[in-house]
């Protein structure tokens, strides 16, 4: 009789793989390895597998990690009574993160995470914005520039521009200059960001006030606008570039410990300073979660003005969930580090599952 073990398939996209694939590609192996950077996640997870499968046997789950490359062969033929796949990196250009959901919902299998088009439209940031700008989010306006020449204008601007890459993450080719004050310094961003990582290039009115992160995961499955964490990210600066994401994350963060050059960001609530922003942010998430379908685990990002105006600036379906806010929202939110809440979470979607079918 076949193993009847209720089974997590932990999906997730290794940093070299992309950075081999992109190399054959045709990228320089020095853009290469910033694109594929973005995927630390990956790499600075995969030493907790071990702690994770020993937190989901403690909850009589079978713990299984597959690379992304894997994963057709590792989804076929399980059975959708006792499979559940988390899939935690997203895309369609550099990254492939979405294949990891799709595959899985070809297979008849649950999933845990956002509908599998999320996990395309949230790395498309022009496209994302117009769909959050049709549900009347705050969101900045954008327009769209690719390599010297505008596709959408911007709209004027009495406070600058802010430049950053349209299919990029964890802040590749964003530069200490991508705020800028006028539109042709924007164009001259627009063709390095081409040259460098051949993408477009989103450019927003620059909007002020601190930068702030909001995290979910639903560790139970009735988990809701309660279960949110909202936190201020202070790093000393404005914005952070490239650099700063580089020596937080991944190879290169382990290379900016060892040189001591590695700082956190400070996480301080929002809604020890400024509620009404708090609660503002918190109608947002809860408007996107039914509106839009997001779901057990995301992160979102926005810009708080002093007077509690509120920036929605992108929203994300695989946060970080090694990086340090994600692993202090889980300790905050729900007592427990990364390896028991990703245990939890599953085991609480299993047995969620198992009285949905005694019903």
């Amino acid at each position: 009789m076949p193993d009847q073990t209720p089974t997590l398939i932990f999906i997730y996209e290794p940093e070299k793989a992309c950075f081999d694939r992109l190399v054959g590609d045709g990228f320089p192996a020095a853009r290469a390895a910033e694109i594929s950077s973005y995927l630390a996640q990956s790499t600075d997870i995969a030493p907790e597998f071990g702690a994770m499968e020993t937190a989901c046997a403690r909850r009589g789950l079978r713990f299984e990690p597959v690379a992304l490359d894997d994963a057709a062969t590792a989804l076929a033929g399980r059975d959708p009574k006792n499979t559940l796949v988390w899939t935690i990196s997203d895309g369609i250009a550099y990254f492939r993160g979405s294949a990891g959901p799709a595959l899985a919902r070809l297979n008849g299998l649950r999933t845990l995470g956002s509908d599998d088009s999320l996990f395309a439209l949230c790395q498309d940031k022009f496209r994302a914005g117009a769909v959050l700008g049709a549900l009347d989010m705050p969101v900045p306006q954008a327009g769209l520039a690719r390599d010297g020449r505008w596709l959408v204008e911007p709209p004027a601007s009495v406070t600058g521009y802010f430049v950053k890459p349209n299919r990029l993450g964890a802040k590749i080719g964003i530069y200490a200059d991508s705020r800028c004050e006028t539109a042709g310094h924007a164009l001259e961003l627009s063709h390095r960001v081409f040259a460098a990582y051949r993408d477009d290039v989103v450019v927003q009115p620059y909007v002020s006030g601190r930068n702030v992160r909001l995290s979910f995961l639903g560790v139970t499955p009735d988990a809701g606008a309660e279960a949110l964490g909202i936190f201020f990210v202070d790093s000393g600066g404005d914005f952070q570039t490239m650099e700063d994401s580089l020596a937080l994350y991944g190879e290169t963060g382990a290379e900016a410990r060892a040189t001591g050059s590695y700082a956190e960001p400070e996480l301080v609530p929002v809604a020890v300073s400024q509620p009404v922003a708090a609660g503002r942010i918190g109608a947002i998430a809860t408007r996107l979660m039914q509106a839009l379908g997001l779901r057990d685990v995301f992160s979102m990002d926005f810009r708080v003005e002093a007077d509690d105006t509120v920036h929605l600036i992108e929203f994300e379906v695989c946060p970080g969930l090694p990086c340090f806010d994600f692993r202090a929202y889980c300790k905050a939110q729900w007592g427990l580090e990364l390896a028991e809440a990703i245990a939890a979470t599953a085991a609480n979607r299993f047995q969620a599952l198992a009285m949905q079918t005694a019903v």
